[in-house]
């Protein structure tokens, strides 16, 4: 966390510096100072710590949903989505961001920004629709969230954190056992080792693809110290937003929403 606020604070004061020395007249005040963010940190071993992945919710009513939803996202049906959104939902950052005069589906649309021209939005909603996991809220029996948390010791993923400095959405795990870690971003490329049904640290630099087309890989650090590129489809996340969902007699909906688009709270 300290090595991503420290390289985004240089960012910004280079763009500052850059601003200013277009400003007429600036060249001649004063010479620009070179500033460069700081090397990386070396890539070190860390403790392994073992992940169960969440179970599917098989649920025949619920699967059924997930495939409403994903042609939902498909046709960007806005009124065929609000039919499978409850009339007032939930929308959780640091407290309820739902507006109770407004219906579930708008509340929805804002949390995941719906409306946006590029299409975010319904990208999210094909996301959860392919999520097969969720998992029973503690506090709020008949509530499912996907996808559901894996399971890990919890002292040892706090001490893990402790050791390496990080937060927990910089690591994930894997969605099935030895996952190839390869030399490059390329399934052709060597494999370097396998890994694991363990956490791993995804590294900042990891970028999308120029190419759309193309497959998506991560840059990561493994237990053992190598750093080395995954199939980013096969990495699963820590933390993140999550989609929640319960039934009544006319079968699964969607009831709330954790996270979402920044808001400026009160």
């Amino acid at each position: 966390m300290r090595r991503r606020v420290m390289i985004a604070t240089l960012t910004v004061a280079v763009l500052v510096l850059a601003a200013f020395a277009a400003s007429p007249g600036f060249a001649q005040q004063a010479q620009l100072p070179a500033l460069t963010p700081p090397p990386p940190p070396p890539i070190k071993p860390y403790p392994v710590v073992a992940v169960t992945p969440p179970a599917p919710l098989t649920d025949p009513d619920f699967v059924n949903l997930r495939k409403q939803l994903a042609d939902v996202a498909a046709k960007k049906d806005r009124a065929a989505l609000a039919k499978l959104v409850w009339a007032h939902i939930f929308w959780i950052q640091d407290k309820d961001l739902a507006d109770k005069q407004k219906a579930g589906v708008d509340n929805l649309a804002k949390a995941i920004d719906l409306d946006s021209k590029e299409g975010s939005g319904w990208d999210i909603l094909a996301g959860f629709a392919n999520e097969p996991t969720a998992a029973e809220l503690p506090q709020q029996k008949g509530v499912f969230c996907a996808p559901a948390d894996p399971n890990i010791d919890p002292k040892a993923l706090d001490a893990l954190g402790k050791a390496t400095e990080t937060d927990l959405s910089e690591w994930g795990y894997p969605t099935k056992d030895s996952l190839d870690v390869h030399a490059a971003a390329d399934a052709n490329s060597p494999v370097l080792e396998k890994l694991g049904m363990n956490l791993v640290h995804v590294l900042p630099d990891s970028t999308p693809p120029a190419n759309a087309n193309e497959a998506m890989f991560l840059h990561v650090a493994t237990p053992s110290g190598k750093s080395g590129f995954i199939d980013a489809q096969a990495l699963a996340p820590l933390g993140g937003d999550q989609m929640c969902y319960a039934k009544d007699a006319s079968g699964w909906k969607i009831a709330g929403y954790f996270g979402g688009v920044a808001q400026q709270l009160p």
